[in-house]
């Protein structure tokens, strides 16, 4: 009489072998090179991930933008050829322009006010025409610690500033807000900047801590001016079509992922800004501490040109977080 073997034990005693569960990839991408508070965010992440899914899931990490730069993974995001990016403000700039109050220097004065922003009406705004016209989901704002200028004169007030050479990047509204402080702004790639301060075709240059630190500006320029103007944030996002595949249970834990990452993300980047501080202090760079409000009243015809350039509401919830965070 023959017995007929079933379920998992049987298969087992006739020794052959059971399938493993299919592992699904997630690629997450950064432009910036490893060692950062991004990649240990991103590290926190695929633990987690990995962690939750009993290794269904596998997290991918490139950094540095191995595939890519922003702007390009965007698009392989929005085509659902990848899956996770923690990126910069090029989104908002392609997708939402019009909402863009974030990347205003010396706009919103705080980290608190800067996650308030995105929260407001203006905020979710930004995030629904993200996921409309650039398929992607968004998860929150990870910290970039503040950015402040280095400089080969002193500054104590905005008045220091009539004449000043100072690189920046090729972001329009950045060039406009400095150039109304009396700056002579230049257009120079981040890689030159240390070469064009040590040839003297600028005099200084802003970044957080980490870009005098990582470039060893102490060579090439004297002073650091805590003028504390913008907090510039990575961003957790996803592909869509990608997301939308997924479980509902799924969905939910990569998103309770993303958000214990991105709170770790903060508190690294905290952590490395103190250490950039202290690093640069001994190597001789002199901190001179200003008050940004005095750049900001300075400056404000033409941050309030870029507001009134806004959509409806902007201004309004502006105003509302910085009641509500000052």
């Amino acid at each position: 009489m023959k017995h007929r073997i079933t379920g998992l034990a049987g298969v087992l005693a006739l020794g052959f072998a059971v399938p493993a569960a299919a592992q699904e990839t997630i690629e997450i991408h950064n432009t910036m090179s490893p060692d950062g508070s991004e990649e240990a965010a991103i590290e926190r992440f695929k633990e987690e991930v990995e962690a939750r899914s009993d290794g269904r899931f596998e997290v991918t990490i490139y950094m540095g933008g191995q595939l890519g730069d922003e702007t390009e993974v965007l698009e392989l995001l929005n085509l659902g050829q990848t899956q996770m990016a923690l990126t910069g403000g090029a989104f908002m700039n392609q997708y939402t322009p019009e909402f863009d109050a974030i990347s205003v220097p010396f706009l919103l004065p705080s980290w608190e006010a800067v996650e308030a922003y995105m929260e407001t009406e203006s905020g979710l705004q930004l995030q629904e025409l993200a996921r409309e016209q650039g398929g992607i989901l968004y998860f929150g704002p990870q910290k970039r610690a503040f950015r402040h200028m280095t400089s080969n004169r002193e500054i104590h007030g905005p008045d220091d500033l009539e004449g000043l050479s100072m690189r920046l990047p090729e972001i329009p509204v950045w060039v406009d807000v400095w150039e109304s402080l009396g700056v002579q702004p230049v257009v120079i790639p981040a890689p030159d900047i240390y070469l064009a301060m040590q040839t003297g075709q600028v005099e200084a240059h802003e970044n957080s801590l980490a870009s005098p630190y990582t470039r060893q500006m102490w060579e090439v320029q004297d002073y650091i001016i805590e003028t504390n103007h913008l907090s510039f944030p990575w961003h957790w996002v996803a592909s869509e079509s990608w997301f939308d595949g997924l479980s509902d249970e799924d969905q939910a834990m990569i998103a309770e992922a993303a958000e214990v990452a991105r709170q770790y993300g903060t508190e690294q980047e905290l952590e490395m800004d103190a250490y950039y501080r202290e690093a640069l202090m001994e190597n001789g760079m002199e901190f001179i501490e200003v008050d940004p409000a005095e750049f900001a009243d300075a400056a404000a015809p033409a941050i309030e040109a870029v507001v009134e350039g806004f959509a409806d509401g902007v201004a309004e919830d502006i105003q509302a977080v910085l009641d509500a965070t000052q």
